[in-house]
């Protein structure tokens, strides 16, 4: 239940609902980096390490360094994620699909 709300979280986070570098960092605990550290540090309830470690594991085998660092800025910035969202550029719409692939791989690998 726990793992199900920090990855709804994500989502929420987000105010609505890939150049890809495939990395792998096998064991979910442990796997730190932007969203681990953003994960931990917004204080929520269902937050754990492995929790978050995992989110990040998933994060660095779908999304770039440039995209990791932007949805790790949706945890302390739900503005930016929603400004994102309602962009009408072609970039933060590719962005967003990218996203959106990424918040179903998490909740399907760490869920």
């Amino acid at each position: 239940m726990k793992t199900l709300l920090i990855l709804s979280t994500l989502v929420v986070l987000t105010a609505c609902s890939g150049g890809r570098d495939r990395l792998s960092s096998g064991s979910t605990a442990g796997a730190t980096g932007p969203i681990s550290r953003a994960c931990l540090a917004a204080d929520r309830s269902a937050a754990s390490t492995s929790l978050c470690g995992c989110v990040q594991r998933v994060a660095n085998a779908e999304l770039s360094s440039t995209d990791r660092s932007r949805v790790a800025r949706f945890f302390a910035d739900p503005e930016f994620a929603h400004s994102i969202r309602i962009s009408d550029t072609t970039a933060n719409d590719n962005f967003w699909r990218r996203y959106q692939a990424f918040v179903r791989s998490a909740r399907n690998q760490c869920g």
